[in-house]
């Protein structure tokens, strides 16, 4: 009996979503099913997915599938969830995601295409005491330290993506961010806060051949540390929401949102390196962030809203670490090698330039939400984002990113278009010198929908 009243709720939520009561009207829009009568206690659905269309100039030297290109056209899915959750009684949560990331025609080229989707989250917790004070829980979660950004609600993003270098171990010791956690979280009066301890998986189970030992740090590939991580925020306005530890993004100047916040990662002998005379030396990976986040009305008449976002990142991997990402990366080799391209981690090829290293990042965006009438019209969010990172490996050479867009919100976040442009640098080696190189561009455009 119990198993045909779930199987019918399930039915019912995605068939008639119209049938939600008409006076809980903040919910009536989504898959969602109350589990008793005042809809304290439910259980929903949701499905994102993030299209791009991309044309991207390469990286000197790109190749894709072993001929040369100088630029290419691209289409992928950044992002393809479906998430579950809900509140099972007064204390009781639980939060599943599954999905796949970053699928274009380049995913596993020399695998098998069809093996991408996992679980991003299986989390469970449990709220002790009354209100939002104290939440327990435990599982693969994406809780962290650090900033906003390294747990960000990515259906809510302002920009074209999140800045990705915040989440430190993404995809290197994590599964896309999430870790095996322990965890506390809650409010307590204008404070947000969470403490996290996590079992970062081994780097060699990541998909990647492990970089060989060397004298530039990389991840330790013998014994097991765990990784104590803990965020703190001051809301001096309203409250953001506390029902998952996922982030929003931007509220579309339905709040009035003013944090400031701070962050850290740490994990004692994380990294590894070898010296001249054979010897290797263990390093821990420590990393600290200030934040800042402004999220509010400015003419709500008009419906006129401002969303701006700066922060400071310390990152210390170790002694000269430095990991090229590229998001999607559109190619899959390149005809450098080390006499002529930088050596590391990560690919050099494609649209990837060095996202992760030891040093400091200032990361700054803005966006404008412009007036409009108040008949459920489009809107229209023009948006500026820079990442300005000085990495020990690169010599003093800066390494500076910037985008510009704009949203084309057709019913909020839940369907949008969004055009950027990113200008991003290029680096290359002559005589064993670090240099700046040229600077290459990628426009995108991304279709989002979100239930």
């Amino acid at each position: 009996m119990l198993m045909n009243k779930w199987i019918g709720l399930l039915i019912g939520s995605i068939l008639l979503p119209g049938m939600v009561s008409a006076q809980d009207r903040s919910t009536r829009d989504a898959l969602r099913f109350n589990l008793n009568g005042s809809g304290s206690h439910y259980f929903q659905v949701t499905f994102l997915n993030q299209a791009w269309l991309r044309y991207v100039q390469l990286n000197p030297g790109s190749t894709i599938q072993g001929r040369p290109y100088d630029n290419t056209f691209d289409i992928g899915l950044r992002r393809t969830r479906i998430g579950m959750f809900g509140q099972l009684s007064d204390r009781v949560f639980l939060y599943f995601q599954f999905g796949m990331n970053n699928f274009n025609a380049q995913t596993n080229l020399d695998s098998n295409r069809k093996y991408s989707a996992f679980f991003h989250d299986a989390l469970c917790e449990y709220r002790l005491g009354e209100g939002e004070r104290l939440k327990l829980g435990t599982g693969l979660t994406i809780a962290n330290g650090l900033s906003r950004f390294s747990q960000p609600s990515v259906g809510t993003i302002m920009t074209m993506d999140v800045p990705v270098f915040a989440q430190a171990t993404v995809d290197q010791t994590d599964e896309f961010s999430r870790k095996l956690s322990v965890f506390a979280r809650g409010q307590i009066g204008r404070f947000d806060y969470r403490a996290i301890l996590s079992q970062p998986f081994p780097i060699a189970s990541n998909g990647s051949t492990p970089p060989v030992l060397s004298d530039l740090s990389t991840f330790s590939q013998l014994g097991r540390q765990f990784q104590v991580q803990g965020y703190l925020v001051h809301q001096f306005f309203e409250h953001e929401p506390n029902t998952t530890p996922y982030m929003t993004g931007t509220y579309l100047g339905d709040k009035k949102v003013f944090n400031i916040a701070a962050g850290a990662i740490y994990q004692e002998d994380a990294m590894w390196r070898s010296t001249s005379n054979g010897d290797t030396l263990y390093a821990p990976m420590a990393h600290v962030a200030l934040e800042s986040f402004l999220d509010m009305p400015l003419n709500k008449e008009r419906g006129s809203a401002i969303s701006a976002y700066a922060g400071y990142f310390n990152t210390n991997y170790g002694s000269d670490y430095l990991r090229y990402n590229g998001i999607m990366n559109v190619a899959s080799g390149t005809t450098l090698d080390a006499t002529n391209s930088i050596t590391g981690q990560g690919p050099t090829y494609g649209n990837a330039f060095p996202m992760f290293g030891t040093g400091s990042v200032v990361y700054a965006q803005v966006g404008y939400l412009l007036p409009s009438r108040t008949d459920g019209s489009p809107r229209l969010m023009p948006y500026a984002a820079g990442t300005f990172s000085r990495y020990e490996r690169l010599n003093g050479n800066a390494c500076d990113t910037y985008s510009v867009g704009i949203n084309y919100f057709i019913n909020g976040q839940r369907a949008k278009f969004t055009l950027d442009i990113q200008n991003r640098p290029v680096f290359k080696v002559i005589e064993g010198d670090v240099r700046a190189s040229e600077r290459l561009n990628c426009f995108t455009l991304q279709y989002q929908i979100l239930i």
